[in-house]
């Protein structure tokens, strides 16, 4: 973790969960793809109301990144990389895009929390995403769903 507010965060944390002082460091990310989208979903983890992320798996696959695993820690950042809040792996389920439904829209907590504010806010995202690759989202694509609970 090269992270030194992101570190510090996981060192606050495990000061009171040493049960996890072997776990592997978390990763450090911020949601979206921008400073306003990753600054506003950082505050809805924070303040728990975002309880789960959305990646593409073709976008995953794309940047060799893994599959998120249930367990894992993640210290969400803001855009400027200063960490907001530790959250972790509850679930992970892939499904196509077409079967999202309004009960996992709500999990994410954007927005108005409807489906509907879902799918048009993630099929931009996934558009700019994979027009990097010269692909373009579609309706059968692969949704990895990760669900989390804030722990810190």
């Amino acid at each position: 973790m090269e992270n030194a507010s992101a570190r510090n965060m996981w060192g606050d944390y495990l000061d009171s969960h040493l049960e996890h002082a072997f776990n592997e460091s978390p990763k450090t990310l911020y949601f979206g793809d921008n400073e306003k989208d990753a600054d506003e979903l950082a505050a809805l983890a924070k303040n728990g109301s975002k309880k789960a992320t959305s990646h593409s798996l073709l976008g995953l696959q794309h940047r060799n990144e893994a599959l998120p695993k249930i367990g894992e820690f993640i210290v969400v950042t803001n855009w400027k990389g200063e960490a907001q809040c530790i959250v972790r792996t509850t679930a992970v389920t892939l499904k196509p895009y077409f079967s999202i439904n309004a009960s996992y829209a709500q999990l994410e907590g954007e927005g108005d929390k409807s489906l509907d504010y879902w799918k048009k806010v993630h099929w931009d995202y996934y558009t700019r995403e994979l027009s990097a690759f010269d692909r373009e989202p579609k309706e059968s694509m692969i949704i990895v769903c990760q669900e989390f609970e804030k722990v810190f």
